[in-house]
């Protein structure tokens, strides 16, 4: 059978190829019956060349299993979770035009995923906890990075949570004490010292690139949050699950405030 033939009656190779160029840039490489969506991405096949160097360390069998995707972007990892037997998958972002992309990807791999547009600062609003929470490539576009992990911790994590964020400087991890004498001023110049760089107008030609860690300052966080890391599959991957906030839990205080 020719692939012609294997594609819906409604849409030929040419329709796909033309939706493609229609709902572009796409910046998830997404082979849609055979036709990609990004060809000449400058990461190369991505991300599935990333996914490969991880896809060991997620169960291979989520059968039951809800998955949540925050900033799903063209939805590949939604897909992936589907293919994985996941009952409930919900892919989230913020921006219309990749929204729009996920859905056209899911239909033509013929998978049944909710998207829906909320920021990472509403997931509270969805009133639920998921098995599995997808956190992959949002970090360093946030404002607000750390609150964004205080709020899934808080509101949508049930279990399992995969994390990636880009990350620049060290990639050694400093042995952080428990605390340290208000005159010790050595420790922040050692670049493996847990440290957020912040991008103040773009970075990679992107304005919404503001903060990007060093690895320290990645694994701080997510403890930080409420994650303990389980695995590090890859250089920027973390398979994590639930723990009790490093900082001693107690609200989130969006603005700051007193711990408690």
């Amino acid at each position: 059978m020719s692939q012609e033939e294997t594609l819906p009656l409604t849409m030929s190779s040419a329709d796909i190829k033309q939706r493609i160029e229609q709902l572009g840039p796409w910046f998830h490489n997404i082979e849609l019956r055979g036709i990609p969506t990004a060809p000449d991405h400058f990461l190369g096949n991505y991300p599935r060349t990333k996914w490969r160097k991880f896809e060991h360390a997620i169960p291979a069998d989520l059968t039951g299993k809800s998955v949540l995707d925050i900033g799903c972007n063209a939805g590949f990892y939604s897909i992936e979770m589907k293919r994985r037997g996941a009952s409930r998958v919900l892919g989230l972002d913020f921006d219309d035009a990749y929204l729009e992309q996920a859905r056209f990807a899911a239909e033509l791999a013929e998978t049944d995923i909710e998207f829906r547009k909320l920021s990472v600062y509403d997931v509270g609003a969805l009133g639920e906890r998921f098995d599995v929470v997808i956190f992959m490539g949002v970090l360093y576009h946030l404002r607000h990075p750390l609150l964004a992990l205080d709020l899934i911790r808080e509101h949508v994590a049930g279990d399992l949570l995969i994390f990636q964020s880009m990350q620049r400087g060290s990639q050694e991890v400093f042995p952080v004490k428990e605390d340290y004498d208000f005159w010790q001023e050595k420790i922040f110049a050692d670049p493996s010292f847990p440290r957020l760089h912040f991008i103040e107008h773009r970075y990679a030609n992107d304005p919404t690139n503001w903060w990007i860690p060093n690895r320290a300052a990645t694994e701080a966080m997510l403890r930080s949050a409420g994650f303990s890391i389980e695995a590090h599959p890859e250089d920027e991957v973390y398979i994590c699950r639930l723990a009790e906030p490093a900082w001693g839990g107690g609200a989130v205080y969006p603005i700051g405030g007193k711990r408690t």
